[in-house]
């Protein structure tokens, strides 16, 4: 089939596939909204769609960390296929096949949230679970909106199921109106979809308030780095951080619980996709990473500089990350074990893609403490929080003197915290550091244009109301 939002339908397929509880595997045929959207039970199963497509491989299961972490700097290419070696250089085109998967599919979510949403307010139900069930469809349209803000610019906006509106070529929308959606929707999920503490252990994986709050922290800093800053930027975000700190919903739990697949959806779990052995969805990450002697396929590795820049005192975090060991064999190269299952059935393994976790709402408010004022002393509490489980020192201002020391720690302390995560390039970015880091680590001067993706050729071709990038 064809891709691309030009032919998106506004017919969702629903045939699940899932990997949890509110997501059992149901075969499902395609549907109109004619004799659809009658019940809860179809509200549920049309909001399963949209979060099964997360489980994809082209998406939330291995191309949402490829792209942010070969375009970063702590992770190598290991097998170079379907483009990855230009990622891992910063010299990808506007054919390259990963960065095609990334629009396709934030799209092809976009347009399952847009049905769920234009739909579901008029079923005939319980008004909180109706609710819920838009919350929850309103913030997936809104994390798709802001992985496609940041990574390509502006993007066309699509608030409809696709041709709703008869318009099958939208032209791209500028960003200040994309981050207005977003922020619009995270706002309506935030008071709507249920606290996590009333997410049943069934429902695990589902959009909680907390998560809507952390999310919104994450866009209101990302939109602060951007051309469409607006002045409360940075306080709005403090604010999101506050509401989820204040809560007292989630924790810091020990470094390893937060990987270990027998401690998953625990209480630092904010928001993730949720994988389980066959016969439901399970996810690929594992195998990609380890060596062939652990079972792996060595996709990927540890660049070296990252191995070594770990502090001696930081062995929890470093040993659980990564190692050079297989048995009694020494590897040449360091290898990500943070994502291992001992039930893996070869491709398939039960650990959760992490998309929003506690130490991150941690340290997006000490980023924002700093920002608005770098002598405020309590902006160390979180970064010390999360250097505190890893078991290193703590920072002060005497360690951390500037406002540009202290984007320097956040900066070390995100890639020993998240590395593998899928966030690197966009911290890199909205914390001003990227090119500096291209230019230190890999000496290489990286143009401007490549501070976001360009637009896929194959909707170049397909819509002609869209125009490139610059310079792609």
């Amino acid at each position: 089939m064809k891709k691309g939002i030009l032919i998106l339908l506004g017919i969702i397929s629903l045939a699940i596939v899932s990997c949890k509880d509110f997501l059992k595997e149901e075969p499902y045929d395609f549907v109109t909204t004619d004799n659809f959207y009658s019940s809860e039970a179809d509200a549920t199963t049309a909001l399963n769609g949209v979060f099964s497509l997360m489980q994809n491989g082209l998406y939330y299961a291995r191309t949402f960390w490829i792209l942010s972490e070969l375009t970063g700097d702590l992770m190598k290419v290991g097998n170079p296929q379907a483009g990855r070696p230009e990622l891992d250089e910063i010299s990808y085109t506007s054919t390259n096949a990963e960065i095609s998967n990334w629009w396709t599919y934030s799209y092809l979510m976009i347009n399952r949230a847009n049905d769920v949403i234009a739909n579901v307010p008029a079923i005939n139900m319980d008004a909180a679970r109706r609710a819920n069930i838009e919350g929850n469809a309103r913030f997936l349209r809104a994390l798709a909106y802001f992985d496609l803000v940041r990574s390509y610019g502006d993007v066309p906006l699509l608030t409809k199921p696709t041709g709703a509106d008869g318009n099958t070529k939208p032209a791209r929308t500028p960003i200040k109106d994309v981050y207005k959606q977003i922020i619009d929707d995270l706002t309506f999920a935030e008071a709507n979809c249920f606290p996590e503490t009333k997410i049943t252990a069934g429902e695990k994986g589902r959009v909680s308030s907390g998560a809507a709050a952390s999310l919104l922290a994450k866009v209101y800093l990302t939109r602060a780095a951007s051309s469409a800053v607006e002045t409360t930027d940075y306080k709005s975000a403090l604010d999101a951080t506050n509401r989820v700190i204040i809560s007292k919903v989630y924790s810091l739990v020990p470094y390893a619980n937060v990987f270990d697949v027998a401690t998953e959806n625990g209480a630092e779990h904010i928001f993730s996709v949720q994988f389980d052995l066959p016969p439901n969805g399970g996810n690929i990450t594992p195998r990609m990473h380890l060596p062939t002697s652990l079972d792996g396929n060595q996709a990927f590795y540890v660049e070296e500089w990252f191995y070594n820049s770990f502090a001696p005192a930081d062995t929890i975090r470093k040993n659980w990350t990564m190692t050079k060991k297989a048995g009694t064999q020494t590897l040449a190269n360091a290898y990500y074990v943070k994502f291992r299952d001992p039930l893996r059935q070869g491709n398939s393994a039960r650990n959760n893609t992490l998309i929003l976790r506690y130490a991150d709402v941690l340290l997006m408010q000490s980023e924002a403490l700093n920002q608005l004022n770098a002598s405020d002393i309590t902006k160390f509490d979180g970064i010390n929080a999360v250097r505190t489980r890893a078991g290193i020192s703590k920072l002060s201002l005497t360690t951390t003197v500037t406002k540009d020391d202290f984007i320097t720690a956040l900066v070390n302390e995100r890639g020993w915290e998240f590395s593998a995560e899928g966030l690197r390039r966009f911290d890199l970015i909205r914390l001003g550091r990227y090119k500096e880091v291209q230019k230190r680590v890999y000496n290489r001067t990286i143009d401007d244009k490549f501070l976001l993706y360009p637009i896929p050729q194959t909707e170049i071709t397909l819509n002609g109301n869209l125009v490139q990038n610059p310079n792609f």
